[in-house]
């Protein structure tokens, strides 16, 4: 009889949650668990692996399965979610019943099965526009959307279950995580993905605004990483913590790295702001450095040649 996985990833299917699946196999789980109604993951980002991992399709929205599915677990990856601001905006009901009520079930599910830890995918919208820059987690919230609201109440159910409850939970909130397997199909995806697609099918991109709102990106297997970490840091339960790089980068830079990289010249197209974005976001990691261990080991220039490499490949 296998031994049921001690580590379980709800959107593991996902861009982000399929680079954990990964980052934990070769860590040394013999054994990983994912929860993904596939609604935007694909089984196709598990193939490598697919032998390894326990699926279940399930959505988060189904507390029984959930509690069943953790029994025996020692931590839960909360990565499912709706994660689009625009989306959030314009479909605000499946937005808020995923990202607030799913999150409630995990947590609540997690706390009944006797799980050790939840690690709860958090995000960077939280803050808001602020002047001040980098953005630290002593930073008054200031969400400007749906979707920024919504996983900010899912750190604040986080920090609730660890003192109410005795549950282990850790946030981190992610910057612009981008990567291989990111899906650029959809109106909805990292502008990175869109970037990368634009060039390889040699049409010109849009950006929403003037193009130097700035971003701090972060590639997808550091984020991975630092997830892992957040899981056996001791000392951290019921605490957020900012997962970005510290750096700082406008999307006409961004634009003119991906052009270089695939030696073409092709001029974006620019159209309004999107409702709801920030115009600048970068992170003050010192925290996460000092209690997680995070260190961050891809440049953007060394980020972006391999996330293209990649596209390029799946494209040829």
């Amino acid at each position: 009889m296998e031994t049921r996985p001690k580590s379980i990833i709800t959107g593991g299917a996902g861009f982000i949650g399929s680079a954990l699946v990964r980052q934990l196999l070769a860590n040394g789980d013999g054994r990983v668990g994912i929860v993904d109604n596939l609604n935007s993951g694909k089984l196709k980002n598990l193939e490598a692996v697919g032998d390894r991992v326990e699926t279940h399709l399930v959505d988060i929205r189904d507390y029984d399965p959930l509690e069943r599915i953790f029994a025996g677990a020692e931590v839960i990856y909360h990565l499912a979610a709706i994660p689009s601001v625009p989306r959030s905006i314009n479909e605000p009901v499946p937005s808020h019943d995923v990202n607030i009520n799913g999150t409630f079930n995990v947590y609540r599910a997690a706390h009944a099965a006797g799980v050790r830890r939840v690690v709860y995918a958090a995000s960077s919208s939280a803050y808001g526009d602020t002047d001040v820059l980098p953005k630290t987690e002593s930073m008054a919230p200031r969400p400007k959307s749906p979707y920024a609201l919504q996983k900010l109440m899912g750190e604040y159910y986080g920090s609730v279950f660890s003192s109410c409850f005795g549950l282990e939970t850790v946030a981190l909130r992610f910057f612009n995580v981008y990567g291989p397997r990111q899906d650029p199909s959809s109106p909805y995806s990292g502008v990175l993905s869109l970037f990368m697609k634009a060039a390889l099918t040699r049409q010109a991109p849009t950006i929403f605004g003037d193009g130097e709102q700035s971003r701090d990106f972060t590639y997808v297997e550091d984020v991975a990483a630092l997830v892992h970490k957040a899981s056996i840091a001791p000392g951290v339960s019921g605490k957020v913590f900012n997962a970005g790089n510290g750096g700082r980068y406008t999307l006409n830079y961004l634009w003119e790295e991906v052009q270089r990289l695939e030696g073409i010249t092709l001029p974006a197209n620019y159209g309004p702001w999107r409702e709801g974005d920030v115009r600048d976001s970068q992170a003050d990691t010192t925290a996460a450095v000092r209690e997680l261990g995070h260190a961050p080991r891809f440049t953007i220039q060394e980020g972006l040649r391999r996330t293209l490499e990649w596209y390029r490949a799946e494209n040829a």
